[in-house]
C-alpha cells in the first residue's frame, strides 16, 4: 500500500512539475485550451471567438431530385455497406449529400443533425486558402507562386537565411522543409497550430528548417498559417473578410458561417481549420471547382488555378517523397495545392477536400459529380472513404 501511495505521488509530482514547465514555457491560454478541451472535435467552433460570414444573394441553387434507390444501389455494391443509411449514422455522418448534374440526388442528416446544422471543415479550410491564394495571384497582389515566402515574411530570413529557399508552391504542396512534430502533448506542434492563442506569433517566431524544399511531402499546419499571413500583408485585409468578398458572397451562399480566430486578442483566423457553415454550402464551393473555377458565367477563379491545383505535380522520386500512407500506395494518390486527388485514366482526375474527423468535399469532373460527408467521427478509416467514393463514382453514369 506504502508503494502505491508512493507511485501516485511520484506520478502527481511529475504531473505538477509539467505543468509549471508548460506555464513557463507557453501562454496560459493554450495551456488552459489544451487540458480543458482536448483533442479537437466538431463543436470546437462554440469555443471559439469567430469572424462572421454573411450569406449572399442565390444566384444559384442545386435542384432537388431525389434518387435514393439509385444512390443505394451504388453505395451497398460495396462490400462493407449493406445498408447506406445504417452505414452513415452507425459511423457517426452528421450530413451526406450525393449531387450530380446540380441535381441533390440524396441528401440526409444523422445524429440529431438537420439541413440548417453548423458543421464544421477542419482542414478542408486548406482547400478554401488555397483557392484565395489563386484569386489574390489573379488580381496582382502576389505576383507568383515561385515566390519566397521571405517576399511577404522578411522577419523569417532574419531568423533563419534559408527561409529565402522556400516559395509559396512549397508551402501549398505541404514540402517546405519546416519542421513539424505531432507530439508530445504541450510541445507537439498539433496543438500548437490548434490552441495557440497567437498564431501569426507563432508562425513568424517558431518555426524552424528541418529539410530541403521541396524534398519530401510532410503534412504541416504552419504551412496554412504562413499563407494566411501573406494573404493578409498582400491583400490588406483580414482572411475571412477575403473569403466574404471573393467567395462566400460571390457564391450565395446559402447560409451565414464562419470562420474560427485564434483568439479575440489576435484575431487571426485558424487556417489550418475552422471554417463553419451549412453543408450544401461546402456543396457550393465544390461545385466553383467542379466547373473550373466558373460560378454562374463569372470566372472567379483562374481555370489554369483550378488545374494547378488538383493535378499530380510530378516529383523525381515518388516513393521517397510520399511517405507510407494507404492513399499514396493503394490509390496511387497525390497531393497539389491543398487539395488530394485521385488519378482517372484520361487525365480528368477525381479530387477532394478532407478534413479531421471525416469532413469530405468529393469532386469527380469526369462525372459531374459532388459528395459532401460530414461527421463528428471517421467512423471508419480515414482512406475507406475515399475508396468508397471513388468506386462510386467509377459506377455512376456520367
Amino acid at each position: 500500500m506504502k508503494r502505491l501511495r508512493n507511485l501516485v505521488l511520484t506520478l502527481v509530482a511529475l504531473a505538477a512539475g509539467m505543468l509549471i514547465v508548460a506555464f513557463a514555457l507557453y501562454p496560459s491560454q493554450y495551456v488552459l485550451r489544451l487540458l480543458a478541451w482536448g483533442d479537437a472535435d466538431v463543436a470546437d467552433y462554440q469555443r471559439f471567438p469567430a469572424y462572421k460570414l454573411q450569406p449572399g444573394q442565390p444566384n444559384f441553387r442545386f435542384v432537388s431530385a431525389p434518387d435514393e434507390a439509385r444512390v443505394q444501389a451504388l453505395f451497398e455494391t460495396d462490400a462493407a455497406v449493406t445498408d447506406l443509411d445504417k452505414f452513415l449514422a452507425d459511423n457517426a455522418t452528421q450530413a451526406f449529400l450525393v449531387i450530380q448534374h446540380d441535381r441533390i440526388l440524396y441528401e440526409k442528416y444523422y445524429n440529431g443533425a438537420q439541413r440548417e446544422s453548423v458543421v464544421t471543415s477542419f482542414s478542408e479550410a486548406k482547400s478554401f486558402t488555397s483557392a484565395l491564394i489563386g484569386i489574390a495571384m489573379a488580381e496582382g497582389q502576389i505576383r507568383s507562386v515561385d515566390d519566397p515566402i521571405t517576399t511577404y515574411l522578411p522577419e523569417l530570413a532574419d531568423r533563419d537565411p534559408r527561409f529565402a529557399d522556400i516559395t509559396i508552391k512549397h508551402l501549398l504542396m505541404m514540402a517546405s522543409g519546416i519542421k513539424y512534430a505531432e507530439f508530445p502533448f504541450f510541445h507537439g506542434d498539433d496543438a500548437k497550430t490548434y490552441y495557440y492563442p497567437d498564431l501569426r506569433r507563432l508562425a513568424l517566431e517558431q518555426t524552424s528548417i528541418a529539410g530541403g524544399p521541396g524534398e519530401e511531402f510532410l503534412y504541416n499546419n504552419y504551412h496554412p498559417l504562413l499563407l494566411g499571413l501573406i494573404l493578409e500583408r498582400a491583400t490588406g485585409k483580414p482572411v475571412p473578410a477575403y473569403l466574404q468578398e471573393k467567395l462566400w458572397s460571390r457564391l450565395g451562399m446559402e447560409f451565414e458561417g464562419s470562420w474560427s480566430l485564434d483568439s479575440e486578442a489576435s484575431g487571426f483566423a485558424k487556417m489550418e481549420s475552422g471554417i463553419n457553415g451549412r453543408a450544401i454550402d461546402f456543396a457550393k464551393f465544390g461545385r466553383l471547382f467542379l466547373n473550373g473555377g466558373v460560378w454562374e458565367g463569372e470566372q472567379i477563379i483562374p481555370a489554369a488555378w483550378v488545374q494547378a491545383s488538383t493535378r499530380e505535380i510530378k516529383v523525381a522520386d515518388r516513393a521517397a517523397y510520399y511517405k507510407d500512407s494507404a492513399f499514396f500506395t493503394e490509390l496511387n494518390g497525390y497531393y497539389g495545392y491543398m487539395w488530394w486527388g485521385v488519378p482517372r485514366a484520361g487525365g480528368r482526375n477525381d479530387f477532394l477536400a478532407l478534413g479531421n474527423h471525416g469532413q469530405y468535399l468529393y469532386v469527380s469532373p469526369e462525372k459531374d459529380l459532388i459528395i459532401v460527408r460530414h461527421g463528428a467521427e471517421y467512423g471508419v478509416d480515414t482512406w475507406d472513404w475515399v475508396k468508397l467514393f471513388y468506386q462510386v463514382a467509377s459506377r455512376i453514369e456520367g
